[in-house]
């Protein structure tokens, strides 16, 4: 092998997989092959923490068997010598406070099974493309029913946090629900509010109870007025619901202007504040399962 093709190899990004069955890396191999990464398998969390001290990985993908607990204490262990170590959790026996714990310690990503296939790959191509270890999630404060973070303005920060809500304490039922509203309603903060701008945060509150989930989002702009949203499928006549389309396309606004309106319709409250730079959505929770725990929320 040549001198300048020993240097490209040595240049092609790298992660390590935890997967004595293969079936994660087989979930990959196209991503990998697609992107030219290299992929390196581990049979178990004892070997991946041996191979990541002997090589800078960028990105370690832990294996299903193993608990949140389990894959914790693996990064705990990696990054006494990868202090900058990204690492995605996929776990078949995780917890709440698993989920938890793992969003304060800086994980890029976890899921539980069963996961979606491209949700997971999205995950992983995001993890792995973003140039710089700062992943813009800080946390103020968590318990399991009350969570307070600052995000990055950033469409990749929005999606991550997003994925550690669906992990959170929500019965099934509600659960993409509340995603999918929070997600719309995030999304529009980062570009409203603060532009897109890396070094804006949006304000995200999480609070569960025994009947309802609330989301609140608060973000760093001067807020807005809805008569002014003529750029938003929510100002649109009942009858003509793309109006805003060419209000949008004269502003030079990206495709879209659904989020509010979706998002009305995903939960049971939309509530925005007087200058209307901050929201919050409500969505009440099915009185058969708004009292079960979160392991017997999922379905067998």
């Amino acid at each position: 092998m040549s001198a300048s093709a020993k240097a490209a190899l040595a240049l092609r990004k790298t992660m390590l997989v935890v997967d004595p069955q293969q079936n994660i890396k087989n979930l990959l191999d196209g991503l990998v092959r697609e992107e030219g990464w290299n992929l390196k398998q581990a049979l178990d969390n004892q070997t991946a923490l041996s191979m990541a001290k002997e090589c800078s990985f960028d990105l370690i993908i832990t294996g299903q068997k193993t608990s949140g607990r389990e894959d914790l204490e693996l990064l705990r262990k990696v990054r006494h010598v990868r202090p900058h170590m990204r690492m995605i959790i996929l776990t078949d026996r995780g917890t709440p406070e698993e989920v938890l714990a793992s969003l304060c310690q800086n994980v890029f990503s976890y899921f539980r099974a069963p996961f979606d296939e491209s949700l997971m790959a999205h995950m992983v191509h995001t993890a792995m493309t973003q140039p710089c270890w700062d992943d813009g999630i800080e946390v103020i404060s968590a318990t399991r029913k009350w969570i307070r973070v600052l995000a990055r303005c950033t469409k990749e920060t929005a999606d991550r946090l997003i994925q550690f809500l669906r992990e959170a304490d929500i019965p099934f039922a509600e659960r993409e629900d509340v995603a999918l509203a929070a997600h719309e309603i995030l999304l529009n903060a980062m570009e409203h509010g603060g532009h897109f701008n890396p070094y804006e945060y949006v304000e995200i509150g999480y609070l569960r109870t025994k009947r309802m989930v609330v989301c609140r989002v608060k973000d760093p702009g001067r807020g807005f007025s809805f008569e002014d949203l003529q750029h938003a499928a929510i100002n649109s006549p009942p009858d003509d619901l793309f109006a805003h389309v060419a209000v949008r396309e004269e502003k030079g606004l990206r495709p879209g202007g659904f989020g509010i309106l979706l998002a009305s319709k995903l939960v049971d409250e939309l509530i925005y504040g007087q200058h209307g730079d901050d929201v919050m959505l409500i969505k009440y929770l099915d009185p058969l399962s708004g009292g079960r725990t979160w392991a017997s929320s999922m379905p067998s």
